[in-house]
């Protein structure tokens, strides 16, 4: 999910802190590197170990549903697609959802929740998804690429958390690019954030109309903005147009591209911490999990640091949310098979300071 320019700046950029990070760099470096890098780099011991080991899993959206923790992650497997710019090789087919009645404890695989064949619509590849409760339902948001290729988000009822889901028909109109996260306000209010440049397709809309030519922005323009709408009483439809959330530094001016390791890339997070409303998101191509916050759920939203730092793998997508008077984020990396879409699903303690600010979490020990 990376052009090509900009994936070998990554691979130069990474070499020489993360022996089997940013993906498969490490597969494109001579030999004669990687050995001189693993025999002077430090062995590094991660902070938490997978939720499971037994399935692929990724981009974990986590949610406290009748007293459990359910995690609502992508599913990777090994289909041999071929490595490209545009993550093809990222060629979910299904979800599986997971739950667990205590952090730490023992974890269980639902089985297939959703599978692709399923969906009317749908042409390939079935990223990020994300769930909600409401009239009595639960629903499942997921991307997937319509038989145009382009992404769109659909939404699938189920009467348990873990499903089975069935799809509607067609996906949610006015819908576009990736990794939607459905966020409750205090209200009972329901917002959608969402969108994903590079193999996200965000690029390609600009007023909520598609270019298929639209471009990645160049080093001084300014940056992709996520998108938020609001969701109307059904759980299907939006509730007015899709707008974009304005993430600004300490002075309240926009983020260039060149400023990729705080600007949008993807996966974007809604919670809601003190009456404050926390918006958090991958940078890509920088592999940071940043945070910025707010008073509207429509944003700005100002900057306040990074919340995750870099993890072994290209990609990083996280979630944020409260069990037990505690607060956990949950993540993924790719310890059990170093390779970029051959993920695995994660969760570690999230704390707060005194002023609302999130302590910085490093992944290794």
């Amino acid at each position: 999910m990376q052009t090509k320019t900009k994936y070998a700046l990554i691979l130069l950029a990474c070499s020489s802190s993360f022996i089997t990070g940013c993906g498969g760099s490490a597969e494109t470096k001579n030999d004669a590197e990687d050995s001189v890098t693993a025999a002077t780099a430090p062995k590094k011991e991660y902070l938490s170990q997978p939720l499971v080991s037994h399935i692929y899993t990724a981009d974990p959206s986590a949610h406290v549903f009748n007293g459990r923790i359910y995690i609502y992650p992508s599913h990777d497997t090994a289909t041999g697609t071929p490595e490209n710019d545009n993550g093809d090789h990222f060629n979910m087919m299904d979800y599986h959802i997971l739950s667990m009645d205590s952090v730490g404890g023992n974890v269980t695989d639902h089985g297939v929740a959703l599978d692709i064949k399923n969906i009317p619509w749908a042409g390939r590849q079935l990223w990020a998804p994300d769930a909600a409760f409401a009239n009595n339902t639960y629903y499942l948001y997921f991307p997937v690429k319509d038989k145009q290729d382009v992404f769109h988000i659909g939404v699938a009822t189920g009467s348990k958390p873990e499903g089975p889901f069935v799809a509607e028909k067609e996906p949610i109109k006015g819908s576009y690019s990736i990794d939607p996260c459905v966020f409750k306000d205090d209200d009972g209010a329901f917002y959608m954030y969402f969108g994903g440049i590079w193999g996200g397709q965000l690029q390609r809309w600009d007023n909520n109309k598609y270019d298929s030519a639209g471009k990645l922005k160049q080093a001084g323009e300014q940056a992709i903005l996520p998108r938020v709408a609001k969701l109307d009483k059904s759980m299907k439809q939006y509730d007015g147009q899709v707008k974009e959330i304005k993430i600004v530094d300490k002075d309240g001016r926009l983020f260039t591209e060149k400023d990729n390791d705080k600007r949008f890339f993807e996966a974007a997070w809604m919670h809601k911490y003190n009456g404050k409303y926390y918006l958090s998101y991958s940078t890509g191509d920088t592999h940071n999990i940043c945070y910025a916050t707010g008073t509207s759920p429509y944003g700005p939203f100002t900057y306040q640091g990074v919340l995750l730092k870099p993890v072994d793998g290209w990609t990083n997508h996280q979630s944020i949310v409260e069990f037990n008077g505690k607060w956990y984020l949950f993540y993924h990396d790719v310890q059990l098979s170093g390779k970029t879409h051959l993920r695995n699903v994660k969760v570690t303690e999230l704390k707060y300071n005194d002023d609302g600010s999130i302590q910085t979490i490093d992944p290794y020990k």
